[in-house]
């Protein structure tokens, strides 16, 4: 007890020195935190699973993928054969297309800001199938749940994320008149019902329409157009989604996929979830191998260095009491221990506050990390984070400050008392 007592007198005495070493620990765990943020995000969503894993089938040839609508009952029954009993189907599956527009009509003020993009799906499966939404309770996907119910009696109704909503300057109630872009000459008159919760942050900026809705919509275009359909009619089914209970289903249901007839024009392929993302992500691999390879441990290595700084200079202004404290006693192994226990506090507490502090702000307040990568717009910062900070803080701490502990421990008091007399 006597030798913490000292430690945190040795903290407290120089309250400047160790408020700036804490401030540089923060500033460092606050970048490596964020940087850990998009990586274990993207490791989650690259991870292969072997149980309750998801495939994604999507036009072979063409990106973007555009298969019509009528391969949609079919894949999203694994391309089984109706009549056997034997053949592998899905857990769950879910179709997407994509609609891309703006609030405003005149092309000429068209912005990011105005920009819609939304999925075109069955609402319930928002629910059961999108990733992260699938894993909360019915408390936290409440106004998500909400939203569904509510688009059973608003046909058009739309499902729109908090972020998007402020973008548009809109709130539940609203109705608004999207205008097409891939789907051009599509004006979709729109009511907003609900929105995405809070957690996960990456349907921040994303919409659901009923598919529904907008299949009644290309026939009203045909009725209106002299029966002639639109371009994109045959053109409106992106991917299909299917959750597989294991490696063996997955297996089973890419068989039958790929050797149906049914399939053929325009051809389809089949993959893992994880593996059409990792896809999706290749144009960011240099970015992601930089951030993991270059980045964070270049952080660690400049907090470790300014930690190194910060004891050093310590330990030279402390000779005479090191000195001191060997004739009264202290063995060489508890001054260093002194030495490593100072830092590795203000390591440990500065890198817990850093983390706190990320964690709460950009969750709580900013609803996410904005740094959009592929289809990935914000990120949450995982309660993981809570011990990244502490663990960087220490394990900086310790390697900053071992070398200035050592040269505490060999202080020679022969030497120290000459240079005084």
């Amino acid at each position: 007890m006597k030798l913490l007592f000292l430690i945190f007198e040795n903290i407290r005495r120089n309250l400047i020195r160790t408020t700036l070493t804490g401030l540089g620990t923060m500033m460092m765990v606050l970048v490596v935190t964020l940087v850990f943020t998009v990586l274990s995000a993207l490791d989650r969503a690259t991870t292969e699973k072997q149980t309750n894993l998801k495939a994604i089938v999507t036009e072979k040839w063409q990106i973007p993928s555009m298969m019509p609508y009528s391969y949609a009952k079919a894949l999203s029954d694994g391309g089984a054969n109706p009549d056997d009993p034997d053949a592998a189907r899905p857990e769950d599956s879910m179709s997407w297309g994509f609609f891309v527009g703006s609030t405003e009509e005149n092309p000429a003020k068209r912005s990011f800001e105005n920009l819609f993009f939304a999925f075109i799906m069955e609402p319930e499966k928002a629910r059961t199938m999108l990733d992260e939404v699938d894993m909360l309770s019915d408390e936290e996907a409440a106004p998500l749940l909400a939203a569904i119910q509510k688009m059973k009696d608003v046909p058009n109704g739309v499902i729109v994320g908090q972020e998007r909503l402020e973008k548009m300057k809109k709130r539940v109630g609203d109705r608004i008149t999207v205008f097409g872009r891939n789907y051009r000459d599509m004006d979709l008159e729109l009511e907003i019902v609900g929105t995405f919760p809070k957690e996960p942050a990456r349907y921040a900026d994303s919409s659901v329409i009923s598919r529904d809705y907008f299949n009644r919509q290309l026939d009203a275009y045909q009725r209106t157009h002299n029966n002639k359909p639109h371009p994109m009619a045959e053109k409106t089914l992106g991917l299909v989604w299917l959750r597989l209970k294991n490696r063996k289903a997955f297996n089973k249901v890419s068989e039958q996929i790929l050797t149906s007839p049914s399939f053929t024009s325009p051809s389809v392929k089949i993959e893992t979830s994880s593996t059409g993302i990792g896809g999706f992500l290749e144009a960011w691999r240099d970015v992601i191998w930089g951030m993991r390879t270059l980045m964070a441990p270049a952080c660690m290595l400049v907090l470790s260095l300014v930690i190194s700084n910060a004891i050093s200079i310590s330990v030279r202004e402390r000779q005479m009491e090191f000195a001191v404290m060997k004739v009264l006693g202290f063995r060489p192994g508890q001054i260093e221990m002194i030495v490593l226990a100072e830092a590795l506090i203000i390591g440990v507490s500065f890198g817990f506050l850093s983390a706190a502090m990320t964690y709460g702000v950009v969750n709580g307040y900013m609803g996410g990390l904005p740094f959009r990568i592929a289809f990935f717009p914000k990120f949450s910062v995982p309660t993981d984070a809570l011990w990244w900070g502490p663990a960087m803080g220490a394990l900086t701490a310790l390697a900053g400050s071992y070398g200035p502990a050592r040269s505490a421990r060999h202080v020679k008091v022969s030497d120290v008392f000459a240079r005084v007399t």
